[in-house]
């Protein structure tokens, strides 16, 4: 399902009506919400908006969990970190209980920490079906989406949750979840803005499955939805949008 907005701003209220309407969902459905948060600049203003009323007051923070799909390995206070973009946008403003934030934290040791992580989310999911309730991804000019790069091996998992990836050119490694785990959400929502996504999003939402897979074609839950929000700049020339009052 495509949803083209006239703007960033119509797109970032869209997604944080879903977001509050997936979580207050969730709660009645089983107790708590689960959500993976995506970093880049295009989430921000979604985060900034469901920090703020009117959608502050309607999300049960205190029965909501927050995870991300992908961090750099660098400190908690670079300006780099997924996390620190979060808590600025979100997380320090609303009453959701500091055990409930479990931030990927691989400066260290990326390969332990990938370990770590993944068993945090067995832990976490072990009364039953490792299924998030909602994962919001991007997607990079490349066609990567969290840090699934195109030809690293991170594609190619089909048993971890949780991988490290190293993108040539970086001087730091990253974490990332894999398509596996991506696929078994009950919503994944891609958040996608500006010109400059024209082009990739065009051949991730047509190319056939003869061409060189881009990251972003793993994507496809199941059960789960598959919702693209984006906006008029990044969806010019698709051919299969709905326009935004279908919402």
């Amino acid at each position: 399902m495509i949803r083209v907005f006239d703007d960033l701003e119509s797109l970032s209220q869209a997604a944080a009506g879903l977001f509050v309407d997936a979580a207050r969902r969730a709660v009645v459905e089983h107790g708590r919400f689960s959500v993976a948060l995506a970093g880049g600049s295009t989430p921000r203003r979604c985060y900034e908006l469901l920090s703020r009323l009117p959608f502050c007051d309607q999300v049960p923070w205190g029965q909501v969990h927050v995870f991300w799909g992908d961090e750099r390995c660098v400190p908690a206070d670079d300006s780099r970190s997924n996390s620190r973009m979060a808590r600025q946008a979100l997380l320090d403003h609303v009453p959701l209980p500091a055990r409930q934030i479990h931030p990927m934290t691989c400066v260290a040791d990326p390969v332990a920490a990938a370990l770590n992580y993944q068993q945090e989310l067995k832990d976490f999911f072990a009364t039953g079906k490792a299924c998030f309730d909602l994962i919001f991804l991007g997607l990079g000019g490349d066609g990567h989406t969290a840090s699934l790069f195109p030809g690293t091996a991170a594609l190619d998992e089909t048993l971890r949750w949780v991988t490290t990836v190293h993108k040539p050119g970086e001087d730091f490694h990253r974490l990332t979840m894999t398509a596996p785990l991506i696929n078994r959400a009950a919503l994944v929502i891609f958040l996608v803005a500006g010109a400059d996504k024209a082009l990739i999003l065009r051949k991730v939402l047509e190319s056939s499955d003869r061409d060189q897979p881009l990251p972003a074609r793993l994507i496809s839950p199941e059960p789960g939805r598959l919702v693209w929000l984006v906006d008029r700049a990044a969806g010019c020339g698709t051919t299969n949008s709905e326009p935004r009052d279908q919402l």
